[in-house]
């Protein structure tokens, strides 16, 4: 029987990435939809799902060819760098030496963007091609992710089942309420992903190196809560050192 925890965390994992990436997505074929013609923001969205759906049944039996060991030590290296990028900004962004996501300035530029090209002849195909981008772009992370954490223990049908959950909420939602969703707390998720994404890659990449851990994979956990003791460090750090910084130059 799969181990529970192990399940609980891919189903959450996948779910948390999927959500961040979706919101992006969904905010610029939001922008396609008001701006231009709901028939090219579906267009273009069509398209770039046909393409992931591409991508997933040609990685999905190639996967099944590599030795479990060697998918683990390669998946957890990729993972690490993925997670390494997520926490890294969310860090930078939390201690304000980059400024946070905001989904209502995207909508806007990209609405303004959009309106400009209205009067152009090329305006639908234009409109297509940005929601085709949006959701590919954003779509192949969300594939990678799902494959990544769900095919080192035979868990895909779970880490689908996270970005299916994502992709509901976010749609359900955005469709509802014609906004973006700019009240979800996305830094707070990236950090949240990277931590998790970060803490996997640890745990794989030693399991392809033959390590045993521990506890098996409740180290997943202990993972997760010394990076983030790591990182609430470092926030901590790097907030103080950019508030020295500013009064300085205020002087």
């Amino acid at each position: 029987m799969d181990n529970l925890t192990t399940i609980t965390s891919t189903i959450l994992t996948s779910f948390l990435a999927s959500f961040v990436e979706i919101v992006e997505a969904f905010t610029i074929v939001l922008a396609v939809g008001l701006t231009n013609t709901w028939r090219s923001a579906f267009i273009g969205t069509a398209l770039a799902l046909i393409v992931l759906a591409v991508l997933i049944l040609v990685l999905g039996p190639l996967l099944q060819l590599v030795p479990l060991t060697a998918l683990q030590f390669v998946v957890g290296v990729l993972l690490g760098l993925f997670g390494m990028r997520w926490l890294r900004k969310a860090i930078l962004r939390a201690s304000g030496y980059i400024p946070l996501h905001d989904e209502e300035k995207a909508f806007r530029e990209e609405t303004e963007a959009l309106s400009k090209q209205r009067g152009l002849g090329r305006a639908d195909y234009l409109a297509m091609i940005a929601a085709f981008k949006a959701v590919l772009l954003e779509g192949v992370e969300v594939v990678f992710i799902v494959i990544a954490v769900g095919s080192t223990h035979g868990l895909t049908l779970y880490a689908s089942l996270g970005a299916l959950l994502a992709c509901v909420l976010v749609i359900g939602t955005g469709l509802l309420v014609h906004r973006p969703l700019a009240r979800v707390p996305e830094n707070s998720l990236k950090l949240v992903v990277g931590l998790m994404l970060t803490s996997f890659s640890v745990f794989w990449t030693g399991e392809g190196l033959g390590v045993s851990w521990p506890g098996e994979d409740f180290a997943i956990i202990l993972f997760f809560v010394i990076f983030s003791a790591f990182s609430a460090i470092a926030i901590h750090l790097l907030k103080s050192g950019h508030s020295a910084v500013a009064k300085e130059q205020t002087l």
